[in-house]
Parts: structure tokens; sequence; C-alpha cells
């Protein structure tokens, strides 16, 4: 039987937060509200929470702080969408640096957040659709690295799991299954979010930084993610499928 997913708001203004979850619950989800890094941690100490809404303003820790302080966690990590304010693409770059999943500027449509919300969750909690024609069970694997799409799961040459945000993962796969084949960045906004961003949008570039963290012997030097200029990317390695 489907779990209702538990969604966690964020936000200091009660307004905000007493609309944001009326709405949410309409459309079926169990919302939990928190005003705050303290209530937010409570609420993690004592339930199982699929995704978080988490304002950049907030009183005492700002939301930029706990979302590292979650990424620095162990475990697999809970998706997060960040709220921020007037749109500052500043404040959405530190966000996705921080580990954000995606942000969304306000004041935004309730409508818009659901739409945000339910593409994490697919992104995160989904049954993988590779677009290069793979399926559940199989795994790609590019020197000694093995992504297993049916997991959603990233393993290093040395056998060590590998924590991936969901956009970093989809990211990933992207490339795993379009190697050595430059991708522009609408392209890869295609195949990794299914457009669910706006034109010109960095959030690509900031996740390829993050992604060569991750993967590449150094990062400084991108041996895997080479940058085309005024063209994308492309991703270097043979990769091969199999169970």
């Amino acid at each position: 039987m489907d779990r209702t997913p538990h969604l966690l708001v964020v936000d200091d203004d009660r307004e905000i937060r007493s609309l944001i979850s009326q709405f949410l619950t309409r459309h079926g989800f169990r919302v939990t509200a928190a005003r705050d890094g303290a209530e937010m941690a409570r609420v993690l100490e004592s339930a199982r929470v699929d995704l978080i809404v988490l304002d950049l303003m907030l009183p005492g820790e700002d939301g930029l702080s706990l979302c590292r302080r979650l990424r620095a966690q162990p475990g697999p990590p809970t998706p997060i969408i960040m709220l921020t304010a007037m749109g500052d693409e500043a404040d959405r770059i530190v966000g996705l640096e921080m580990g954000a999943d995606d942000y969304l500027a306000k004041p935004f449509s309730p409508r818009e957040l659901l739409a945000r919300i339910k593409a994490v969750l697919r992104r995160a909690g989904g049954t993988p659709q590779p677009v290069g024609g793979g399926g559940d069970g199989k795994t790609l694997r590019f020197e000694g690295w093995a992504l297993n799409l049916a997991k959603r799961e990233l393993h290093s040459p040395d056998g060590v799991l590998v924590q991936l945000s969901a956009g970093e993962y989809d990211l990933l796969v992207a490339f795993a299954e379009h190697p050595q084949r430059v991708l522009t960045r609408d392209q890869l906004l295609d195949l990794a979010r299914g457009r669910a961003a706006v034109p010109f949008d960095r959030s690509i570039d900031v996740q390829v930084s993050r992604l060569r963290r991750k993967i590449e012997p150094d990062p400084a030097d991108p041996a895997f993610i080479k940058t085309v200029r005024g063209g994308g990317y492309l991703f270097t390695p043979t990769v091969t499928a199999g169970a």
C-alpha cells in the first residue's frame, strides 16, 4: 500500500505556514509545520519526512545553515525545496550549493509549489525512467563507478555508497546515458528536471559543480564532466550497462 508523503513546511510567517499546509493537505499530502530550525529538528527526530519546504529567512539559524546541516547528516538525504525572497539569484545559487533540490521565489503560486514538490518527490523516490532505454534493475558503470537505476544509488570504485541529492542523481543519469556527447544546458534541463526551471537557469551549472566534487578525482581539473565552451557539458567516460 502506498504511503501518504509527509511534508514539513518550515516558515516563520504563520499565515504562510497555514496557507501552504492547508493547500497541500487538500492535495493529498500529510503536512507538518514548523516556525524555525528548533521546531524542524524536533519534527525530524520524531517522524519520517519525505520532503522539506524550507524558507531561507528564519529567526535564529537561517535556511541556508539548516540546509547545510541536514546535508552533513548521514543517511539518504531528505529532498529540500528552498523558498527565497524576491527571486534573488544569489540566494538561489547558494541554496543549491548547500544541497537544496529546488527553489521557489516568493511570492509564488501554491500550484507552482505543488508542481515542484511532485517533481522533486518523483525524482527522489519514483521509479526511474532512463531516457536512453535503460530499465529497472540496470546498473550503469564507468571508471569503476556503479550507478544503480533501480535503487537510485551510486557506489564509488571502492564500493562506498555516495549520497546524491535528487537533482544530482538525475543529472548523473542524464550524463551516463548520453556519454561522449555534448549536452547543452537546455538539454540537461529537459533530461534531468523535465523543464522544471526557467530559461537561463544556472542551477545546472551548480549541480554540475556539486557532482564534480563527488565523483571527480580532481574537481578543479575535471576528467569526467568536461565543460564545452559555448556548448554545454561532455561526459567523457565509456559507460557500460548490465544487471
